[in-house]
């Protein structure tokens, strides 16, 4: 996930969560976080449940996000040696004295200068803590919708309907694991009407417009199968087509599991007989666990995990 992806997620989340953003570039957002996002990111418990309890307004946080922190720094230099160019003497010591006691007496101000100057600084890249909080949070509050397809044109007279087909859309990540690793994203469509199942599904969704209100002129087909059935649907439709997959790579997994398991038996087996009755028992508990490590390591295993899913509910009979 390179940096310009994670700008646009980041960018889709603010939106989402109605955060105020103060300032943006294509490098960074500085941005006051709603109510929403401020009780799942900044772990607050406390304030919330007094604000919860009085009723009082709250106040939320402001952050720095940093989407490509060598670019950021970079135009963050060049603008500070133009401003000292502008400006050679800069600020004075008694500014500088002044600046630094107002921080220390009244600590972190939303506004003005000196909240820039405090303001939380997180650099997001992939694998950092802040980033999957944001992962975390985009998929524990968008892990199920329920969406219309907007129509393209209201019917000419009211007393037209369109017929709308429910559809369980579900996003499944596949893991290819041992001692590598490999993801595949799948996003498969079932009509709740008729059974059947389509592959992209998501794709199919991108290019239509969505909402999450009824709306006119609709009306919504009859289900012909349980959202249980089409969950079964979907999984039978995913597992016949990993069952076509080329899996000389698990076969390899599991030789250089039987190697290493080969090396620690080879080290720890003359150990165990030459041991101490008191020091046997620690020898072979350590090896019990190194085992494990390896076998958790380098054992090839496939795993299915739903990332997120929805009823759509789209036009037409299908």
């Amino acid at each position: 996930m390179n940096s310009k992806q994670i700008h646009r997620f980041v960018q889709h989340y603010l939106d989402a969560t109605n955060c105020s953003i103060i300032e943006k570039s294509p490098y960074h957002f500085t941005v006051k976080l709603s109510p929403e996002a401020d009780r799942v990111l900044t772990g607050r418990p406390y304030y919330w449940s007094f604000v919860d309890r009085t009723g009082a307004e709250p106040e939320t946080m402001s952050y720095l996000f940093v989407t490509n922190k060598e670019k950021y720094d970079s135009a963050k230099e060049q603008s500070a040696s133009s401003g000292t160019a502008a400006n050679p003497g800069g600020m004075n010591r008694t500014d500088e004295a002044a600046k630094s006691a107002l921080s220390r007496s009244y600590g972190f101000v939303h506004g003005g200068a000196l909240a820039t100057g405090r303001m939380p600084r997180e650099d997001l890249y992939y694998g950092s803590k802040r980033l999957e909080q944001l992962f975390d949070a985009a998929q524990s509050s968008g892990s199920y919708v329920c969406l219309f397809q907007e129509p393209d044109a209201r019917s000419s007279t009211p007393f037209e309907s369109t017929a709308y087909t429910p559809w369980l859309g579900v996003n499944l990540r596949v893991e290819f694991q041992c001692d590598r690793k490999r993801e595949e994203l799948h996003s498969f469509g079932v009509s709740l009407a008729t059974g059947q199942c389509v592959e992209n599904f998501q794709d199919r969704l991108n290019a239509l417009k969505m909402t999450p209100r009824l709306p006119p002129n609709i009306h919504l087909t009859r289900n012909g199968i349980t959202l249980g059935k089409a969950v079964t649907i979907a999984e039978s439709t995913l597992e016949r087509k990993l069952r076509t997959y080329d899996y000389r790579w698990a076969e390899d997994a599991a030789a250089r599991l039987k190697e290493e398991l080969e090396v620690v038996n080879h080290y720890y087996e003359p150990l165990l007989e030459s041991a101490e009755e008191e020091r046997r028992e620690a020898i072979m508990e350590q090896f019990n666990n190194r085992k494990a490590e390896i076998d958790w390591q380098f054992r090839p295993r496939v795993t299915v995990s739903a990332i997120n899913c929805g009823i759509f509910h789209l036009a037409g009979i299908d």
